[in-house]
Formats: C-alpha cells, sequence, structure tokens
C-alpha cells in the first residue's frame, strides 16, 4: 500500500510539472491579432504597433539567411513589431510561383524561413500576396500566363475580370494559406505570426477608373481568401484613392483629382475586408509643389482617411508605405527624420484620440546591411542611420506606452 502511494505521489507530481512545462509553452505562443469594431486586439487588449516594409525577405532568404536575421534583429531592438513582406514572386529566374501552379520549394521554404525567424523575434508579419506592378511579376505575368494558355487578354486589368486569370490567383491564395512551414510545422492558416493577408500590393485598374471592377474582384477574392482562414485579418492594401461612390472626394482628396480604378469607401465595405490601408508619396504625387503644398496635403490625406474608416467604414487603419527618398531635391537626413517625425506624430494623435482606431505604421523601407544592390532611395539601415533609428525607437516606444495606457483603462 505505502509503495503504492508513494508511486501515485510520483505520477502526479509529475503530471503537474507537464501541466506546468504545457502553459508555460502555451504561454510562450503568441495568439492571432483579431479586430473589435474599429481597433485591432490581442486578447482582448488594444493592439497598436509601430512597423516597417521589407518587401525582399523571401527572395534574399533564398540566398543569404543571415541578411534576414540581421535585419529582423535590428528591427526588433528599434520597437518595430510588424513587418508588411511579399508572399509572392511570379515567373521568371528563382521564382516562388514559375508558371501556374508550379512553385520552387526552395524558395517556398525561404519564406518558411522568413515566418519562423519572424516569430523567434516577436516580429509579426502582413504578407502580400501579388502585385499591381511588374516587378516580381505582377498582375502582368498573370495575363501573360492567361495569354500563353489561349485566353484572349485585352490589356492588364483583364486580371480582375478574366475567369482563367482570377483562378490562378485563387490556386496562389489557396497554395499559400495552406503551406505547411516546413520549420515550424505550423500551416500559414493556422500561424498566428502572421497578423494578415493582404490581398494585392497597391491595385489599380486604368480601364474602369470608377472602382467598381475593383471592388468586384475584391469581394469576390475576399470572400474566396476567408474561406480558406477565417482566422487572419484581411486587407486589399489600397493607396487610398477614392473612387466614383464619393466623387467630392476624388476633387477634395485625390492628388490633383486622379481616379485610379480604386474606390477606398465601396471596396473597403466588403464585409471580409477586417483592416483599411493608406499609402502616401507626396514627393511623387504631388512633384511640382512645394513643400509646404506636400505637408498640407499630407495631413488631410491622413485625416480624411481616419475619419472615414472611424465614421463611415467602422474599420482600423494602417498607414501601410510611407517614407522620403533621398533623390528628393533638398534631401537631408535631417528632412528625412522631420518627415517620418510628423507621420509618426499623426499616426500616435489619430490611436490616441480615436482609442486605438489608427493601429500603426509602416515606414518604407529597413534594408540590412550589404543590401546595396536593392536600394531604392527609401532605404534606411538601422545600424548605419543613427538619428533616423532614433526617430523610430521613439515612436516604438510611443505605441506601446499607449497601448498599455489604453489596456490600463480598460481594466
Amino acid at each position: 500500500m505505502v509503495g503504492f502511494v508513494v508511486g501515485l505521489r510520483r505520477f502526479l507530481g509529475a503530471l503537474a510539472l507537464l501541466l506546468l512545462a504545457h502553459e508555460a509553452a502555451a504561454a510562450e505562443q503568441p495568439t492571432f491579432v483579431g479586430r473589435n469594431g474599429t481597433k485591432l486586439v490581442v486578447n482582448g487588449s488594444t493592439f497598436l504597433f509601430n512597423g516597417f516594409n521589407a518587401y525582399w525577405l523571401m527572395n534574399v532568404a533564398a540566398q543569404d539567411q543571415a541578411k534576414v536575421t540581421k535585419t529582423l534583429s535590428d528591427a526588433a531592438a528599434a520597437g518595430l513589431t510588424v513587418c508588411r513582406t511579399w508572399a509572392f514572386s511570379d515567373g521568371g529566374n528563382a521564382a516562388l510561383q514559375s508558371s501556374p501552379g508550379v512553385y520552387n520549394e526552395q524558395v517556398f521554404q525561404a519564406l518558411d524561413f522568413v515566418v519562423s525567424e519572424a516569430k523567434n523575434h516577436s516580429i509579426r508579419l502582413i504578407l502580400s500576396l501579388v502585385n499591381n506592378f511588374m516587378d516580381y511579376g505582377g498582375k502582368t505575368q498573370y495575363v501573360q500566363w492567361a495569354r500563353e494558355a489561349g485566353e484572349w487578354i485585352q490589356t492588364d486589368d483583364d486580371f480582375y475580370t478574366n475567369a482563367k486569370v482570377k483562378q490562378y490567383y485563387k490556386n496562389h491564395v489557396q497554395k499559400v494559406l495552406t503551406r505547411v512551414n516546413t520549420i515550424t510545422k505550423i500551416a500559414y492558416k493556422d500561424d498566428p505570426t502572421i497578423m494578415a493577408w493582404e490581398l494585392m500590393n497597391e491595385p489599380r485598374c486604368q480601364v474602369d477608373t470608377s472602382g467598381q471592377t475593383v471592388t468586384a474582384w475584391v469581394m469576390e477574392m475576399a470572400a474566396h481568401t476567408k474561406s480558406i482562414d477565417s482566422k487572419h485579418l484581411l486587407q486589399i492594401g489600397f493607396e487610398g484613392f477614392y473612387g466614383s461612390t464619393t466623387p467630392d472626394k476624388i476633387w477634395l482628396y485625390n492628388p490633383n483629382g486622379y481616379q485610379l480604378g480604386t474606390d477606398f469607401i465601396a471596396s473597403n465595405q466588403v464585409n471580409e475586408i477586417d483592416v483599411t490601408t493608406i499609402h502616401v508619396y507626396p514627393d511623387i504625387w504631388l512633384r511640382y509643389k512645394s513643400e509646404e503644398e506636400r505637408q498640407t496635403f499630407l495631413q488631410q490625406w491622413i485625416s480624411s482617411h481616419w475619419n472615414d474608416s472611424m465614421n463611415v467604414l467602422g474599420k482600423p487603419m494602417v498607414f501601410g508605405e510611407f517614407g522620403k527618398a533621398n533623390t528628393t531635391p533638398g534631401y537631408s537626413q535631417k528632412v528625412r527624420d522631420d518627415f517620418l517625425s510628423y507621420v509618426y506624430g499623426e499616426i500616435h494623435s489619430n490611436a490616441e484620440s480615436g482609442g486605438g482606431s489608427h493601429s500603426g505604421g509602416l515606414l518604407w523601407q529597413i534594408m540590412g546591411d550589404g543590401m546595396e544592390s536593392y536600394y531604392d532611395g527609401y532605404e534606411v539601415v538601422l545600424s548605419q542611420d543613427t538619428t533616423t533609428t532614433a526617430v523610430i525607437k521613439k515612436q516604438s516606444e510611443a505605441m506601446a506606452a499607449l497601448a498599455n495606457k489604453l489596456a490600463a483603462s480598460h481594466d
């Protein structure tokens, strides 16, 4: 009997240790970023972030994983907690998808590494699924594949309407979302390291400037994406151009009254879209305007979209891309730092007054050391650009402090 009792005690003790270990492991696992009205939330608390773009992570990881690790390590040290990057590379050399449905396993394993390494550095990912532009294939490659398959293709914008092209895209979404990571053994659709999927980088449509064609595509593809994965957030990837449902805003806010085939309001009203996005490049969009005019435009662009996201759409907003190129006339590092400080101030102010509705911003873009061949004029190398890194760290700390304040106010 004594032996039985001792054995039972040992068994119960071992069981208790096992349960504690399991609980500790579970505590270390990140939880999904969700949405509650106009806010992003994690475990019921408002989720705010300071983030960055590094579109190149998968492609560089296929060649030199150390560069990816160093970049993510430097970003984490600067308090950056969200990264937007490409989950596509269509056609051409060393592509992820060399032809419809044909994938390069080595490149896919590079994307596996990016997801795994992001988790190791407590950085969440926004993964974009196709490009509007020809870089890394994009919609041009998709319609070319369809043309080669015998489809009658008029323009690249048939991407949004041709049945075969749309099926190519749907197949890619299916492939990426159901991919089981060879390192973590977790399917992408089940991995909370991924914060959100993005349907397309900067959709535009020249053949239908009203935005209706793109909105119809968003409706179809958002429903398809959510049918595979309802756990993750979904965003379109818009720059923010207004369309035909708000004609007054085309002239009030679109730079020079441009219509680029998108409708910020109509497309973001699609139920399956969780997060609105804007991008802004006043130096390009308002090339011949003064710096003062550009700043006025910038302030109005941010304010208008944030108000619409809050009050019309009822969804959180993410500032998906912004930066200052070193090719801009009159550029200096101080000019760039001042620009970033201004944008960061607007994001923080909106987040504070809206209780977290402006969730964060993603600087374009962070580069690692020794990546000169990828430079585009907007690059920030955290280990070298010390004053800019200080500006970034300050924003990271401010957004983290605000998140804590909002959490405390709801306790």
